[in-house]
């Protein structure tokens, strides 16, 4: 990704790397506390909520080419089971590596030649410094999608809802319904309806001759 608007440093996702320099090996170790920005994780499945603190944890380290960055970021993830929809509490523990270019250097950091025929598909896919900062967003954003499920369950044994009614089958372990074959369905109706016939005649039978006895 090609360096396009300029960074901001009060951002808490914007990283200064002055204090490295351009020395080859140098290190430097930083520890911060984030808010979650927005639709971080996997949307409408389970992600890091907006706000929430993040920890992160880096390693810089000065080479040739730019600066490499190793870190960990850690989280309260939210979301809801696919089986049971109920709310999902995971602890988010991620690592991430990712470099970050100088804009004037070529993948071995020897100084960039200024011609026309340079590829410029070959920035497409690559960080850069600017003015001495890096924006860390989008491999935060990477780490955390990769280290989330696309499909979280509450606990691994989860039975689900019963298809039948949508009870959650953990909270009624002996829930069931009496099959019925649907070749039988149609008899069954039927039959119920020619007892109830039977029973209707008998009863109007019965009532006649009540009737005929009292006269």
């Amino acid at each position: 990704m090609a360096a396009n608007a300029r960074l901001d440093h009060r951002n808490p996702l914007v990283f200064d790397t002055h204090e490295l320099g351009r020395r080859p090996g140098a290190l430097q170790r930083l520890t911060r506390e984030i808010d979650a920005p927005k639709d971080l994780g996997v949307q409408g499945v389970v992600g890091v909520p907006e706000g929430a603190p993040v920890e992160l944890e880096l390693r810089l380290e000065s080479v040739m080419e730019g600066v490499l960055v190793t870190g960990t970021v850690r989280a309260q993830a939210e979301g809801e089971c696919v089986r049971c929809l109920e709310p999902v509490e995971l602890e988010l523990d991620a690592e991430f590596q990712e470099m970050f270019s100088y804009p004037d250097a070529d993948e071995r950091g020897r100084p960039k030649k200024a011609e026309p025929d340079d590829d410029a598909e070959d920035d497409e896919d690559r960080l850069f410094i600017e003015d001495g900062l890096f924006d860390l967003e989008p491999v935060l954003r990477d780490a955390v999608v990769l280290a989330l499920p696309m499909q979280p369950v509450c606990r691994e044994d989860c039975q689900g809802l019963c298809s039948e009614c949508g009870v959650r089958l953990a909270d009624d372990p002996g829930h069931r319904h009496d099959a019925v074959d649907i070749r039988w369905a149609a008899l069954q109706e039927l039959s119920g309806s020619l007892e109830s016939d039977e029973k209707n005649k008998t009863s109007g039978a019965e009532t006649g001759v009540d009737e005929k006895q009292e006269k």
